[in-house]
């Protein structure tokens, strides 16, 4: 099993009037320095990471093109309360950063499936079962699943894996009524935002989602939001006339960086440096789905 890698406090920016507060694998938050002001500023870096690692060299533009991303798909979903705060984002990270209401996050992964593949695919060839939930025989990898799957996961503490939960586990994390919230709000997110890829040609195979609650308790969608490092996405021709899984299932995020990554990393010790050919095939993917969507 490979490390745990999530950057230092060292590699976060300096950005007048914010202090930094936490650096994950891809974002930065900072806190306002005006007692006053409880806006949370979220920037997205060009980091990439995988296999639980970040990566160097980073991709290009990669903060800048998945917070447009983020917040076109907000605007898609402007009926449902979001994290958006009011107020001009700082010059120097304006085009890859969100100003963000404070919330207080739930510790759970939204994840909807409308299609069998990844882990859901290798713990079906097992079991016949997506995180424990019993699905027909003679599926195939890429396969639509007969209706979508709300399958969460529980966000475990920093340096340690997420975990898939059952619903009845996410009930005891968060009391019925939320974890039913979270179920059907997450379901009506992905059905429609399938809808909306669909008419551009894509499939929305699966995503994940993260929710907090403000001081009155309503929940509100937060982070980022149906990007490439957070959703599969698939051409819908290919998938249609795909003669394998590669082919019908190559999607417009970093998976050329795992690919890469499988073949030249034992996971073991520092990663290799991503050559420039994986860089820039991964960034023109990225670009290429924001093209593809109109974002």
């Amino acid at each position: 099993m490979g490390r745990v890698s999530t950057p230092s406090d060292s590699t976060a920016q300096s950005i007048p009037g914010w202090r930094h507060l936490y650096s994950g694998k891809v974002r930065d938050l900072y806190a306002s320095e005006d007692p006053g002001d409880t806006r949370i500023l979220v920037v997205a870096s060009d980091r990439v990471s995988a296999f639980d690692v970040v990566l160097s060299p980073g991709i290009p533009e990669k903060g800048a093109l998945l917070t447009r991303l983020s917040r076109w798909w907000f605007d898609q979903l402007a009926d449902t309360p979001n994290h958006l705060a009011e107020g001009e984002t700082p010059a120097v990270v304006a085009d890859r950063a969100m100003l963000a209401q404070s919330l207080e996050m739930l510790p759970i992964e939204c994840v909807v499936r409308g299609y069998i593949t990844g882990s859901g695919w290798a713990e079906y060839t097992e079991s016949g079962t997506v995180c424990g939930i019993p699905l027909p025989a003679g599926l195939q990898n890429g396969d639509r699943l007969p209706e979508p799957l709300f399958t969460p996961a529980y966000k475990a503490p920093m340096g340690e894996h997420d975990e898939n939960i059952t619903f009845a586990q996410t009930v005891e994390l968060v009391g019925a009524e939320r974890a039913a919230e979270l179920r059907d709000v997450s379901l009506a997110i992905y059905t429609r935002a399938a809808a909306i890829a669909e008419e551009k040609g894509l499939i929305l195979a699966d995503t994940k989602f993260e929710f907090g609650t403000d001081a009155e308790g309503v929940l509100h969608l937060a982070d980022e939001v149906l990007t490439s490092d957070s959703s599969r996405y698939w051409d819908a021709e290919a998938w249609r006339s795909g003669t394998t899984p590669a082919e019908r299932m190559a999607s417009f995020d970093k998976q050329i960086v795992r690919d890469w990554l499988a073949a030249n990393w034992d996971k073991k010790g520092e990663p290799p440096v991503l050559p420039d050919d994986v860089v820039g095939r991964t960034a023109d993917r990225y670009r290429e789905l924001i093209d593809r969507l109109g974002a």
